[in-house]
């Protein structure tokens, strides 16, 4: 155990320049073109099997997937900023790694999941915000790291590397899973139903963050993940004059407020949590015009799926009924979605025994997520086959919340993470 504390130890400073690279070239979901290149680039210079775009990814899977033209443009981007032209080729306008290692011995199949997606927030300015003082914040306007995925992408760079250079101690398989848009779940489905755990005995996701002020600890268990579904939702009327013939317009913003109302006003389950919200409402170009078109974006959750489809077939109908009532063409497109999931108890163990053997003075057991993260769709599908699956946090001091303008974490949890991790790889294989 020492002598791979101290080899991860090593690699401290690689991980954190990685982690700094990645923050400052943040991509949004789908769009990961940068982040996926350089990440394959490595892990082909480590002598890994890598594959990219329609092998790792079942295309009539994918939600929330922009426009062509907006892919063709974050290529571009990409190729500016240093991706490989040839990497990009290769994954077909589509985002996302997955890296095996092979080591030639009979024995499981393990795989990690890395998330590796920004969002759509404009990164703090000022001397204050580490990344700004350090000259490692965003470079594109209205995009940051505000949630520790760089980190993990780090974190899985640096195993990828640790695995290589143990490789003679593991027996079995390692897949390294790159996974993009996990903001909003819309990337794990495509990557499941293409096939990429089928073969997984065992499967691990895990979170940096939620720390706070607290010194760095472990969860070796997370619970409490809600299923959820993101719906966008366009009404389509009739514009007409607002004084001169309004008994000819269709008004699709009278329609979607209508909507909004009633979706807030669906009753709790009784089996447990359910969630709601309209966050966007968009609608209108003049005060003289009546509307003829309106666009929402909708969240269900549940704490369990049953419950999210619940909360789904309820929403749809009041959708429905409301563009019905005002005369209104109805589209609705299924822009993401997570099940629940549970980890198992017994991986959970090995993480808890880890964390004392390295000295981690604070170890949960386990901790209440009360938000979604799509690696429930991973664990479902290797818990549905007989594998089992987990799903940790290693937790660490951050300078605010995460998806907030001024989210930075402290960046010595990146080599504990990576030390949790190859010492699991090494358990199981």
């Amino acid at each position: 155990m020492d002598d791979i504390k101290a080899l991860a130890k090593s690699m401290e400073s690689k991980i954190i320049a990685y982690r700094r690279d990645f923050h400052k070239y943040p991509e949004v979901g789908w769009t990961e073109f940068r982040t996926s290149s350089k990440i394959a680039e490595i892990l082909m210079a480590l002598g890994y099997e890598v594959k990219l775009g329609r092998k790792i990814l079942k295309e009539e899977a994918i939600m929330g997937l922009p426009t062509q033209q907006e892919i063709l443009n974050e290529i571009e981007r990409a190729i500016k900023e240093g991706a490989n032209p040839e990497i990009i080729e290769m994954m077909e306008n589509l985002p996302g790694v997955v890296g095996i290692l092979h080591t030639d011995k009979p024995g499981p199949t393990v795989a990690f999941r890395f998330d590796m997606d920004a969002l759509s927030i404009t990164e703090a300015q000022d001397d204050e915000h580490i990344p700004y003082k350090e000259n490692f914040s965003s470079i594109h306007d209205g995009i940051m790291h505000a949630c520790g995925h760089d980190g993990h992408v780090a974190i899985g760079l640096g195993l990828a590397e640790m695995l290589m250079k143990i490789k003679d101690k593991l027996s079995g398989t390692v897949k390294l899973i790159f996974q993009p848009s996990e903001e909003g779940v819309r990337g794990a489905r495509a990557m499941v139903e293409a096939g990429v755990v089928d073969d997984v005995d065992y499967f691990l996701a895990f979170h940096i963050g939620f720390g706070g002020d607290v010194p760095i600890s472990l969860v070796a268990k997370t619970t409490g993940f809600l299923a959820t579904s993101k719906t966008d939702v366009t009404y389509t009327g009739q514009t007409a004059h607002a004084g001169a013939c309004p008994q000819q317009g269709k008004n699709a913003l009278l329609g979607a407020a209508s909507a909004v109302l009633n979706l807030h006003a669906i009753a709790p389950h009784s089996d447990g949590i359910t969630r709601i919200n309209v966050g966007v409402l968009t609608a209108g170009t003049s005060a003289n015009i009546i509307p003829g078109s309106a666009y929402m974006k909708i969240e269900t959750r549940g704490e369990t799926t049953a419950l999210n489809d619940y909360m789904q077939e309820r929403a749809k109908s009041i959708l429905e009924a409301c563009a019905k009532m005002y005369g209104l063409g109805c589209h609705i497109t299924d822009a993401g979605a997570a099940p629940s999931a549970e980890g198992d108890e017994e991986l959970a163990q090995i993480v808890k025994q880890i964390g004392e053997n390295l000295g981690l003075s604070r170890i949960e057991n386990e901790s209440h997520f009360g938000a979604s993260d799509d690696a429930t769709y991973f664990m479902e599908k290797v818990q549905s086959q007989g594998g089992k699956a987990l799903y940790f946090q290693v937790k660490t001091p951050i300078a605010s919340n995460h998806h907030n303008s001024r989210f930075d974490f402290d960046e010595s949890c990146l080599v504990i993470a990576l030390q949790i991790c190859t010492y699991l790889a090494l358990e199981l294989l």
